[in-house]
């Protein structure tokens, strides 16, 4: 889903694209190498310090918990005795504060309310705030945990969301 979301966007020069996703610490994800496949995009896993650059995609790497600040991408181990974490309010709430009115939180298929909060936040800073549609779902706890929280700009099904992403190439300035 997210690799369809990002190949239709395509090149920009002006976006960078940051995926965060919640995973067991046990589960090897496969997403770098489905998204390499699927876009011309340059694709990072994330390392401490990072700087975000446009036109590029970064994912954050296993058992880490991550934000950015100064445009850049910092990482802490995330602690094994804290059982349940929100790595995506982590990262959102972090964007919206570093990015305030810039920002761009997108909640796409998942279970749980992770997001929420942080989908929240970059709405108070003026950003822009979408999430997926529920019937488009493979799971909707998170869109549907999004679109509760009453400040979803759009609901947009993956399609529509890479078409607007698109679109935003205008509005959007480094």
């Amino acid at each position: 889903l997210v690799a369809t979301v990002l190949a239709a966007i395509g090149l920009y020069g002006v976006m960078a694209f940051v995926v965060v996703q919640h995973l067991s610490p046990d589960f090897v994800s496969m997403m770098d190498e489905l998204l390499v496949r699927q876009t011309k995009l340059p694709v990072h896993t994330v390392t401490d310090g990072m700087e975000v650059q446009p036109n590029a995609i970064y994912l954050i790497p296993p058992r880490k918990e991550m934000i950015i600040s100064g445009g850049r991408l910092l990482l802490t181990d995330k602690d094994p005795s804290q059982g349940f974490t929100l790595p995506i309010d982590l990262f959102l709430r972090s964007l919206a504060q570093d990015c305030s009115s810039r920002a761009v939180g997108v909640i796409l298929s998942g279970t749980g309310s992770d997001g929420s909060r942080g989908i929240r936040a970059i709405h108070e800073a003026g950003g822009l705030s979408i999430a997926q549609r529920e019937e488009t779902a493979l799971f909707d706890g998170m869109p549907k945990s999004a679109l509760a929280t009453g400040v979803i700009d759009l609901t947009l099904s993956p399609e529509e969301i890479a078409y607007t992403g698109k679109k935003l190439k205008p509005l959007v300035h480094p």
